[in-house]
């Protein structure tokens, strides 16, 4: 038996639940362990991640400790985030920190979690915390909804290809 959420594949809600700490649940159509690989393979990554645009992978090595790198190319400019893995487990959970270029020494600490909803479905929830409210309301107000929606509808095409 597995867990409903009654939230539509395909929607992301996107909740402020404390004064520092943006929520964001997405239901995919596709099995976890499909999922797990978009969100584990640089390749796959690369296919997703930064709104249609162009990624570079400077860095991903996916384990305690590591560090990532993505630079991001589009019609404003480049963009580079990076950050350090926490902790990885897989296809269960990656906790990293994640700091924009442009914001340099001010990162937010997330946690993605995975959640098999049942053969062909899985719940991802990203919770982001913030050192101040300003920080978190300055990232809701940057366009990072509706960036993110553009992330995963090109992650919602890239799973029907994956087998």
């Amino acid at each position: 038996m597995f867990p409903t959420t009654g939230q539509e594949a395909g929607t992301t809600r996107v909740t402020t639940p404390t004064d520092r700490e943006i929520r964001i649940e997405r239901v995919f159509d596709a099995p976890r362990d499909r999922v797990w690989r978009a969100y584990s393979d640089p390749t796959l990554l690369t296919q997703w991640w930064g709104r249609g645009n162009r990624v570079d992978i400077e860095r991903f090595e996916l384990k305690r400790g590591g560090h990532w790198r993505f630079v991001e190319h589009s019609l404003e400019g480049v963009d580079g985030f990076e950050g350090r893995f926490a902790e990885v487990v897989p296809q269960e959970r990656i906790t990293q920190t994640f700091e924009w270029d442009g914001m340099p020494g001010y990162p937010s600490f997330a946690t993605a979690t995975f959640e098999q909803l049942g053969p062909n479905q899985t719940k991802v929830v990203t919770t982001s915390r913030f050192y101040t409210t300003e920080m978190r309301d300055g990232m809701l107000g940057s366009g990072m909804e509706q960036g993110l929606n553009q992330s995963y509808a090109a992650l919602d095409k890239l799973l029907t290809t994956l087998h």
